[in-house]
C-alpha cells in the first residue's frame, strides 16, 4: 500500500458511530479498513508509510457547497484559505454570477460586476468562453498541475441572461428564452452540476418564475440541481422560500438553497417557520438541501444593497445614476425609507454594514469601519468603481443554531476571499462547525456534522465515489483532532488558519501535512458525467 493511517478514530461520514481502524490507502483510493477487533486471521494492513492516527479523526474531505474561488484557484496555487481547512471540493459559479459562459462582452461586464468578490482580474488571461473551457483552464491551472483543490461549477443564471437579454428589467422574448435554454444546456453537457441564481442581484433578478421555471426544466432534463439565493433574506423571506420550492416542483428540479438562513430584526426567533416549510415540502416528496456558514454576519458587495432599477443597464449605467444628484436621492430614499429588493425589502440601517475591501487601495482607510450614512456610501460606490465588499451584521445566533440541526442540511463557507478584511467565513467555516458548534455547544454530534460536511453534499453533487470513508472511494480525506479543532479566524484577523488539522489529502497525496500546505495541487474540475 502507499500509505496506511493506523489506529485511526474513522467518522465516516454515513452519520453512525465512529470506529477504531487501520485505514489504507492506494493509488488514490481507499483500499482497506481493518476495524479494531477485526476477525482473527485478518492482518493489519502495511505500507510505504504509516501515519500514527491515534487520538486523531479521519472523516472525509469536506465540500463546501457555496464558494467564490473561482478566479482564486487560478491565481492562487497555495489556497491554503479552503485547503487548510480540510476542504477538498468547492461548488463555484454561485449566486448567478461568475465568468462562463460569456462572450467578450459579458465577460467584461461580469468582471465589473463581481469585483467585490473576486477582484476584477486584471491577473487572470481570461482564454476561455464555455463552461467546458472554464473547466478545462481550472485542470490545466499552474503549468498543468492543476488546482490546489477540487472544483464543480454551476451555470450561472444571472450570466446566461445578461449573455441573452442583457440588463433589462423585463421578461425575455422566446428567442432570447430559447438561446438561455441552450446556453444552460450546453454548460450542464460540458460538466456542470447545476444551475445558480441570484435573485436580489441584477440582472438575474430581472427574471419572472416562469422564465426561472424554464431554465430549471432543463436542469433536472440533466438531473443537476437549482441553487439560488432566493428574492429576500429579510421582510419576505418566507414568501421567497416557498416560492424556490413550488418553481422548483413545477419543473420537477432537485432544489439547493443557497446560503439559508432568515436575516434582519423582522426574522429574529424565526427559523422554526422556515424548517416546518421545508418539512411540509420534503413529506411531500421534495428533493431539497440547503447550505448554510456558523456566523451570523452576512457578506456581500456595497452595490448589492442598491434597488433593482438602479442596475438596470449594468455598471456603466450605476455609476451614471450614482452621479446624479436627483437620481442618487432616489436611490437613497428606496434604501432608506421604502426598503430596497437589494437589501431585501428592509430599509437599510447604515451601522449593521461593515466596509470589508476595496478595490482602490486610495480607499483603504474605510475597511473595518462601519457606514455613517448615504454620503458615505454613495463615494465608496462612485470612487471605488462598485467594487466595495461589506459585511452585513443582520443575522441571528438561534436561527443560525437551529437550522444548523436540520436533516438536509449541509455547510457552505460563501467565502469572498478579496479585501482587506473578509469574512472569516472564507477561512474558518468548517474548523468552526467542528469546534464552536460541536464540541464546545453540542449543537451536532461529531458524527452528524461530518456527515453534514460530506456525504450529504456528495449526493447532492451526484458523486458515486466520494464523501463516505469506504473501500473503493477516492481518497480525499481529513485527519482532525477533535479535541482541539477550531478556526483561527476572527474578524479583526479574517487571514488566519484553523488549527488541529493536521492532514488533508486530495486523490490520495497530501495537500496538508503535519498542520503545512505541501506545494502538491491534487485538484481538479469535478464534472457532471451522467
Amino acid at each position: 500500500m502507499d500509505l496506511v493511517f493506523r489506529d485511526a478514530e474513522v467518522v465516516d461520514g454515513t452519520g453512525g458511530p465512529s470506529y477504531r481502524a487501520d485505514v489504507a490507502i492506494d493509488g488514490g483510493r481507499i483500499a482497506a479498513i481493518v476495524k479494531e477487533g477485526a476477525a482473527a486471521g485478518c492482518q493489519r494492513p502495511t505500507a510505504r508509510r504509516v501515519v500514527d492516527a491515534e487520538g486523531l479523526a479521519l472523516s472525509p474531505g469536506f465540500i463546501d457547497m457555496h464558494a467564490h474561488s473561482d478566479l482564486a484557484l487560478l491565481r492562487d496555487p497555495d489556497h491554503s484559505a479552503k485547503a487548510a481547512q480540510g476542504v477538498t471540493l468547492e461548488v463555484l459559479g454561485q449566486d448567478g454570477l461568475s465568468y462562463a459562459p460569456v462572450d467578450d462582452r459579458t465577460l467584461a461586464e461580469v468582471r465589473g460586476a463581481v469585483t467585490g468578490w473576486n477582484g476584477y482580474g486584471d491577473d487572470i488571461d481570461f482564454d476561455w468562453r464555455t463552461v467546458g473551457g472554464y473547466l478545462d483552464r481550472l485542470d490545466g491551472a499552474h503549468g498543468g498541475r492543476g488546482i490546489a483543490v477540487n472544483a464543480a461549477y454551476l451555470v450561472p443564471q444571472g450570466t446566461v441572461r445578461m449573455h441573452a437579454v442583457g440588463w433589462e428589467d423585463r421578461p425575455a422574448t422566446e428567442a432570447e428564452l430559447n438561446r438561455m435554454r441552450r446556453l444552460v444546456a450546453e454548460g450542464l453537457e460540458q460538466g456542470a452540476v447545476g444551475m445558480s441564481s441570484g435573485l436580489t442581484y441584477t440582472p438575474g433578478m430581472y427574471a419572472p418564475d416562469a422564465e426561472l421555471t424554464e431554465l430549471c426544466r432543463v436542469v433536472a432534463e440533466y438531473d443537476g440541481y437549482y441553487c439560488p439565493h432566493h428574492r429576500s433574506y429579510g421582510a419576505g423571506a418566507l414568501r421567497a422560500y416557498r416560492e424556490m420550492i413550488t418553481l422548483a416542483r413545477d419543473a420537477g428540479c432537485a432544489l439547493h438553497l443557497a446560503h439559508a438562513t432568515m436575516n434582519f430584526g423582522v426574522n429574529r426567533g424565526r427559523a422554526p417557520e422556515l424548517l416546518a416549510l421545508l418539512d411540509e415540502a420534503l413529506e411531500a416528496g421534495a428533493d431539497i438541501t440547503l447550505d448554510t456558514y456558523p456566523y451570523t454576519p452576512g457578506c456581500t458587495s456595497l452595490v448589492a444593497v442598491l434597488p433593482s432599477w438602479a442596475g438596470e443597464g449594468g455598471p456603466e449605467a450605476v455609476l451614471a445614476r450614482l452621479r446624479d444628484d436627483e437620481t442618487a436621492e432616489r436611490v437613497r430614499h428606496h434604501l432608506e425609507v421604502v426598503g430596497s429588493d437589494g437589501c431585501h425589502g428592509v430599509p437599510v440601517e447604515w451601522d449593521t454594514i461593515e466596509v470589508s475591501g476595496v478595490s482602490d487601495p486610495a480607499l483603504v482607510e474605510f475597511t473595518g469601519r462601519r457606514l455613517d450614512g448615504w454620503p458615505t456610501a454613495r463615494r465608496l460606490l462612485i470612487e471605488d468603481r462598485l467594487g466595495t465588499t461589506i459585511l452585513q451584521h443582520v443575522g441571528h445566533e438561534e436561527n443560525v443554531r437551529a437550522i444548523m440541526r436540520h436533516r438536509v442540511h449541509t455547510g457552505g463557507s460563501d467565502g469572498i476571499l478579496q479585501g482587506l478584511k473578509p469574512h472569516p467565513r472564507a477561512y474558518g467555516t468548517f474548523p468552526r462547525y467542528l469546534g464552536r458548534y460541536v464540541r464546545e455547544l453540542g449543537v451536532l454530534s461529531l458524527e452528524e456534522c461530518v456527515a453534514h460536511l460530506t456525504a450529504r453534499p456528495a449526493a447532492r453533487l451526484r458523486l458515486p465515489d466520494r464523501g463516505l470513508v469506504r473501500e473503493g472511494y477516492v481518497a480525499d480525506l481529513v485527519l482532525f483532532d477533535p479535541e482541539s479543532v477550531a478556526a483561527g479566524a476572527t474578524y479583526s484577523a479574517p487571514r488566519t488558519l484553523p488549527v488541529g488539522i493536521p492532514h488533508v489529502l486530495i486523490d490520495g497525496r497530501f495537500v496538508v501535512e503535519d498542520g503545512r500546505r505541501t506545494d502538491v495541487l491534487a485538484g481538479r474540475s469535478i464534472r457532471r458525467t451522467h
